[in-house]
């Protein structure tokens, strides 16, 4: 039996909650959604757990993930403004592979290429916002390819969540 995580997003000032569960092997991580490929999003705990107990699911409560798409938001559109945590930048990364990949209808993330691979490596070691004289920093080109596939997966949320049905 998997085992399925609660996931807090919050965006524009309101929060839903998903379900996150971990790929096994070589699958890859997903996020729950309905029998049509729609998103499953709750408004609160409460009733994703409600959710849960109805489908036999175990939902681990400890370790849940929560994500402001605010501040991504903020970064993709502004960089020039607040620094952002690089560590939020990696989630969100991840977080939208995981929807894309859950996600049957509507387009997916863009390919990724030798860009996108060196941003994401540089991304764990959290210097890559960094000035440019660091090793670790971001080029602006790895920059700008980053802040394009947040954008793109920034589209996707919205268009996830207004296909979901609010449980």
């Amino acid at each position: 039996m998997a085992d399925y995580y609660p996931y807090r997003i919050s965006h524009g000032g309101s929060h839903l909650t998903l379900i996150w569960r971990s790929g096994k092997g070589d699958a890859p991580n997903e996020v729950a959604v309905d029998g049509r490929g729609g998103l499953l999003a709750f408004p609160d705990l409460r009733t994703l757990e409600e959710h849960c107990a109805r489908n036999g699911w175990e939902l681990i409560r400890e370790g849940g993930a929560a994500l402001d798409l605010a501040v991504v938001r903020q970064w993709v559109e502004r960089p020039d403004l607040d620094p952002v945590p690089a560590g939020l930048l990696l989630e969100a990364w991840n977080f939208f592979e995981d929807l894309s990949s859950s996600l049957k209808a509507g387009p997916a993330l863009p390919s990724q290429g030798p860009l996108h691979d060196n941003a994401y490596e540089k991304i764990f070691g959290g210097d890559a916002l960094g000035p440019t004289t660091c090793r670790e920093a971001w080029t602006e080109e790895e920059a700008a390819a980053v802040r394009e596939l947040l954008r793109m997966g920034l589209d996707l949320w919205e268009r996830a969540v207004g296909g979901s049905r609010i449980r």
